[in-house]
């Protein structure tokens, strides 16, 4: 019981320190900018954007917490959609009424692509990294170029354009005057929540995080929860990619690149350990609303991109640093 209220403290010391910051950069922005930084326009515009970020970086911290990390996560989004798209243009005109408005059963038949193709493609990692023993930082990165490669070829470069209207509302529409790509990243975000910290399977990934050995004398099937969380990732990145498509109405193989490194800082600075063994969706909501809100008011101070890139950097370096340090104090 002493080492459960201690982790209890931990996780609400670093939600204290997330809120503060929070509150910190809100309170910046503002007095450096307030005439255009607290425009409803700003806020509304976050609740489109951040979603699918957010689910990048919930999908990080679930690899994360068995010590390891998902590198492919962009290009299984991309690939996801890529697919649903091209489904979408085979089934209905390239361009026209016939697209456009495709109905639900056929918006659902490519849904369901997507979500299948992200499944598969984090079941592929899994293999590798469960079965093959490679490391997963190499595993990922490789079946990230491969799977590129696979929207590349299938695209031969250009985007893919335009997709039903229905699946448009999915990243642009709205559900009681809030913004859809919230209430999706809100709902599968308390799902994963529940499934992390309510059940034996999360309760298993973060055992094996932190000490595997130990966890394969007590009798847990690491091999098996490992694979089952890289397909988790698979499916979230999948579901990143059907919002990010939707809201942009097109699909090409190198959308959301710099989403990568945004989505590894969110997932370190929500505390997240990168040895494994701890990690919170309520810090990564928290953390993905700071580094919104900072994104939004570098934008509109007109920051150079290369510069907001060094700024990101920074952020995750000292992130890791703070993170370091708090574990040897402990």
């Amino acid at each position: 019981m002493t080492a459960i209220a201690q982790r209890l403290r931990r996780v609400d010391t670093n939600l204290l320190q997330l809120v503060v910051l929070t509150v910190l950069i809100f309170a910046g922005m503002a007095a450096l900018n307030p005439e255009r930084f607290l425009r409803p326009y700003v806020f509304e515009s976050i609740t489109f954007i951040a979603p699918e970020l957010g689910l990048l970086a919930i999908a990080m911290m679930v690899a994360m917490l068995t010590g390891g990390i998902d590198l492919s996560v962009i290009a299984i989004a991309n690939l996801s959609c890529i697919l649903a798209g091209l489904f979408f243009h085979q089934v209905g005109a390239p361009r026209g009424p016939d697209l456009v408005n495709l109905p639900w059963p056929m918006v659902a038949a490519g849904i369901g692509i997507a979500l299948g193709t992200g499944l598969a493609a984090g079941a592929v990692n899994g293999l590798l990294i469960t079965r093959l023993r490679v490391t997963p930082i190499l595993a990922t990165i490789g079946t990230g170029q491969v799977f590129t490669g696979i929207c590349l070829v299938l695209t031969g470069g250009p985007a893919v354009v335009g997709f039903p209207r229905l699946w448009g509302q999915i990243g642009n529409g709205t559900a009681f005057g809030i913004a859809m790509p919230l209430v999706v990243f809100l709902i599968v975000a308390g799902l994963v929540w529940f499934l992390l910290s309510r059940t034996a399977f999360g309760i298993n990934l973060a055992l094996i995080g932190t000490n595997a050995k130990a966890a394969a004398f007590a009798g847990l099937r690491t091999g098996r929860t490992v694979f089952l969380s890289y397909v988790l990732t698979g499916g979230l990145a999948s579901i990143a990619g059907i919002l990010l498509s939707g809201r942009t109405n097109a699909a090409k193989s190198d959308y959301g690149v710099s989403y990568l490194l945004q989505a590894v800082l969110i997932a370190v600075l929500a505390g997240t350990n990168p040895a494994g063994g701890r990690g919170s969706v309520p810090g990564i909501i928290l953390a993905l609303v700071a580094l919104m809100l900072l994104s939004s008011g570098l934008q509109i101070m007109r920051f150079s991109n290369f510069l907001v890139d060094l700024i990101w950097g920074g952020f995750l370096l000292l992130s890791i640093a703070l993170a370091a340090w708090r574990n040897r104090v402990r």
